[in-house]
């Protein structure tokens, strides 16, 4: 715990769960829809047939985007699925570096934070 901080109460944990559980669902239902979406793209064998490079380039670019779109959704739902993980195991709000508490603002405003303020420092140097 960080000076001047109180505890985590249980029903503090209790709403942060609660919304890490509802993003999880989320998350989860954006990555179905996005592969019922790739697969329908691929599978539409006729589809760009008898297009410019122009309309080619875009169609690629936008299928770039998606798989990237769906890259970052994948991994804020592994990050969302540790966080309650930790929970679970009583770790949550403790830095995996240096086994400081993480702090409850920070967790607050990035309730997946595995790092505290100073550790995260420290890796965005590197």
């Amino acid at each position: 715990m960080r000076q001047g901080e109180d505890p985590w109460s249980e029903a503090e944990l209790a709403e942060v769960r609660e919304g890490l559980e509802a993003q999880v669902e989320r998350l989860r239902r954006d990555i179905a829809e996005a592969q019922t979406e790739l697969a329908e793209r691929l599978s539409d064998s006729v589809e760009g047939a008898g297009d410019d490079p122009t309309d080619t380039g875009a169609k690629a670019y936008q299928r770039e985007h998606d798989l990237a779109l769906a890259y970052n959704t994948r991994d804020l739902l592994a990050q969302s699925e540790r966080a309650i993980q930790r929970m679970d195991a009583g770790t949550y709000g403790v830095c995996e570096r240096c086994g400081s508490a993480i702090g409850k603002a920070r967790l607050q405003a990035f309730p997946r934070a595995t790092l505290c303020v100073q550790c995260k420092q420290r890796e965005e140097r590197r």
